[in-house]
C-alpha cells in the first residue's frame, strides 16, 4: 500500500508529534507499506525559537520512507506582523499531496493533526477520489474549534466528513464528540505507544528505586498547559516543608523563558535543573536520571511521554484528566491528583518517596502494561488495520457520497458505513467555505453569510467583482499559532 501521511510537525521540532510520526512512519515500512511523509515545518526565527524548526533531517527520516518538507509560510505571516494565513498553508498541502498523486498513485492519505493537515487531507480525498484517515492527537481536540467560528467550521468539516478518524484514548474521544456534537463511533480508538526497546529501566535498577536526594523528572513540552508551572509550586511546597529532593526539567516549548526565570528564585533553592531542548534519542538517557515522573498536565489526547516513563521504570504522578485516565490508574500503575492542584501533586509525591513498596509496584505494573499494550508493534498493527478497512469501504463510500446518501456524516468509522450526521444549525453554511456545500445565502444588508460561521462583509473590487470575504481575524491563533 502506498501511504501519504502529512504531519504538522516532524523533526527537528521538538515534540510528541514528531516521535509518534517518526516510530509509525519505521513501523509503517518494516510491515512492507511505501510510504511518502509530507511534513510542515516552521523556517523562520520565531518558529525556531518555540520548537525547533527546519525540514526533517535525513538522518530522522525512517529508511525506506520519502520525505517531502513544506515550509508553512502562511503561519509564518506573524514573522511580518500578520496574522497567521492557515488557508493558504492547507492550500499548498493540497497542491503538494496532487503532485504527488499523479507522479505515483496513492492509496490512502494520513493526516497527523485535525488542522491544518487534516482539512488538507479532506479536501485532497475528495478531490483525487483517495481514502483519508485523520489521527486526532491533543490540541486539534482540546483547543481548536473554542478560538473562532472559522476554525470551528474547519475542525467539524474534518470530524463529520473524513472517511477514517483516529483518537488516542476514550476520555479524550468523549470531550471531543461532546464538544463539536459528533457521534462517538466516528472514532477509532487506537492508543499511544512507546519504543520499549529504547526506553527501559536501567540494568541493574529496580523499578521503582530513588536516589539520595531523590530527583523528580518532567520531560515533555514547556507550557503552562502542560502543568510545569504547578509542578514548580509543588516543588517550592516540598522544600519549604524540609523535604531534600531535586527537579529535572527537560523539554522546550512556549513557556521556557518564563519557567527558566522562575526556577531561579530563591525560594526553589538551587533544586531545580533546567535542561532545555532534548532530543528524542537523548531522552532514554534522560528518564535515567530521574526516579519519579511527574506529569502534572491539564489535558493530553495521549501522553507519551508518560508512557516513556512508565517504560524506564518510572513511578508516575500525574493528573485526573482526558488523555491521562486511559492509561494512568490512580493506586495501580500510578498516582492521579486534580489538575491545577499544586498542593495536591505535592503530596502525592510525598506519598510517593515515602513508601518503597507502593513505588516499586506502581512502577513494575506500569512496565508489565507498556510492553503488553502500547508498545508499537501493537499500535502500528490497529492502524494498518484501518488503512485496509478505510481502502476496501471506499467504493462504496465514494457511491453514497454521489448519491447524497452519505452526506454530511460519511463514514462512521472504518469498514462501512456509519451513521449520518447533522450538522449543527450554526455550522451548515460553514461547511462551504472550507471546501464542498452549498453557495452561502445573502442576509441582507450587503452582508454574506460567512461559509465559516462568521458574518463577514463584502467590498466591491475596482473591476466591479465581489472581493473574497475574509476569514475571522479575531483568533488567538492567527496570532500564536505555535500555540496550535
Amino acid at each position: 500500500m502506498r501511504i501519504c501521511f502529512v504531519s504538522r510537525r516532524y523533526w527537528p521540532a521538538v515534540s510528541g508529534m514528531s516521535a509518534y510520526a517518526e516510530n509509525l512512519l519505521r513501523s509503517l515500512t518494516a510491515a512492507g507499506h511505501e510510504v511518502v511523509l509530507v511534513s510542515q515545518y516552521r523556517g523562520d526565527r520565531q518558529g525556531r525559537a518555540v520548537y525547533g524548526g527546519g525540514p526533517p533531517p535525513p538522518e530522522r527520516v525512517p529508511a525506506g520512507v520519502r520525505a517531502v518538507a513544506l515550509e508553512s509560510l502562511g503561519e509564518q505571516a506573524v514573522g511580518d506582523g500578520l496574522p497567521a494565513d492557515f488557508e493558504a498553508d492547507v492550500a499548498a498541502l493540497c497542491d503538494t499531496i496532487a503532485g504527488l498523486h499523479a507522479h505515483e498513485p496513492l492509496d490512502v492519505l494520513h493526516a497527523q493533526y485535525g488542522y491544518p493537515p487534516g482539512l488538507a487531507a479532506l479536501e485532497s480525498s475528495e478531490r483525487l477520489g483517495i481514502p483519508a484517515v485523520v489521527s486526532i492527537q491533543g490540541g486539534d481536540g482540546h483547543w481548536v474549534g473554542t478560538c473562532c467560528r472559522t476554525h470551528r467550521a474547519a475542525i467539524r468539516r474534518v470530524l463529520y466528513d473524513t472517511p477514517a478518524l483516529l483518537i488516542g484514548s476514550p476520555s479524550f474521544r468523549a470531550e471531543v464528540a461532546a464538544r463539536h456534537r459528533v457521534p462517538a463511533e466516528r472514532f477509532t480508538v487506537v492508543p499511544g505507544a512507546t519504543d520499549t526497546d529504547s526506553f527501559r529501566p536501567s540494568p541493574g535498577r529496580p523499578p521503582g528505586t530513588v536516589g539520595d536526594p531523590p530527583v523528580l523528572l518532567y520531560h515533555g513540552r514547556i507550557d503552562v498547559r502542560k502543568g510545569v508551572l504547578d509542578l514548580l509550586e509543588a516543588v517550592r511546597l516540598l522544600l519549604a516543608g524540609g523535604r531534600r529532593l531535586r527537579l529535572l526539567v527537560s523539554g522546550t516549548g512556549p513557556d521556557l523563558d518564563v519557567l527558566t526565570r522562575r526556577a531561579r528564585r530563591s525560594d526553589l533553592a538551587g533544586a531545580v535543573e533546567v535542561l532545555g531542548p532534548t532530543g528524542y534519542h537523548d531522552a532514554p538517557a534522560v528518564y535515567r536520571r530521574g526516579d519519579v515522573f511527574v506529569s502534572p498536565t491539564w489535558a493530553e489526547g495521549f501522553s507519551n511521554t508518560i508512557l516513556e516513563a512508565m517504560a524506564s521504570g518510572l513511578p508516575v504522578v500525574s493528573t485526573d484528566t482526558v488523555g491521562v485516565v486511559d492509561c494512568v490508574r490512580d493506586g495501580v500503575n500510578g498516582l492521579l491528583v486534580p489538575t491545577r492542584d499544586p498542593g495536591a501533586l505535592a503530596e502525592a509525591v510525598a506519598r510517593l518517596l515515602d513508601d518503597a513498596p507502593l513505588r516499586g509496584r506502581l512502577a513494575r505494573t506500569a512496565l508489565r502494561q507498556v510492553v503488553s499494550e502500547w508498545s508499537w508493534p501493537v499500535a502500528a498493527a490497529r492502524i494498518g488495520a484501518v488503512y485496509e478497512e478505510v481502502c476496501a469501504a471506499w467504493p462504496t463510500r465514494r457511491a453514497e457520497t454521489a448519491s447524497g446518501e452519505g452526506a454530511s456524516g460519511g463514514a462512521g468509522h472504518p469498514g462501512g458505513a456509519g451513521p449520518a450526521v447533522r450538522l449543527p444549525d450554526g455550522d451548515r453554511a460553514a461547511k462551504s467555505a472550507v471546501g464542498g456545500g452549498p453557495a452561502t445565502e445573502p442576509t441582507g444588508n450587503d452582508r454574506t453569510a460567512d461559509p465559516t460561521g462568521t458574518s463577514r462583509t463584502t467590498e466591491p473590487t475596482g473591476n466591479g467583482r465581489t472581493a473574497e470575504p475574509a476569514v475571522d481575524l479575531s483568533c488567538r491563533f492567527r496570532y500564536e499559532p505555535h500555540l496550535l
